[in-house]
């Protein structure tokens, strides 16, 4: 009983996917692909004031983690 409910939502979710205005960067989106760096920026950068502890504390493990694997 409940496949017509199941389809309904399905067709739904793939009408939104098909016909929702999408912004892409391709330049961006090129880059990553292939692997280029991201102009020398750190990835947390852009953490807010309130989130900057914990970006520390990653960002902290992460040169750990870098200087171990030398």
């Amino acid at each position: 009983m409940g496949r017509g409910r199941q389809k309904a939502k399905q067709t739904k979710v793939a009408r939104d996917l098909k016909y929702r205005p999408i912004d892409t960067d391709f330049a961006l989106l090129a880059r990553e692909l292939r692997g280029e760096s991201h102009d020398g920026d750190d990835v947390f950068d852009d953490a807010p004031d309130k989130w900057a502890d914990i970006a520390a504390r990653y960002e902290v493990h992460d040169e750990e983690a870098a200087d171990g694997a030398n």
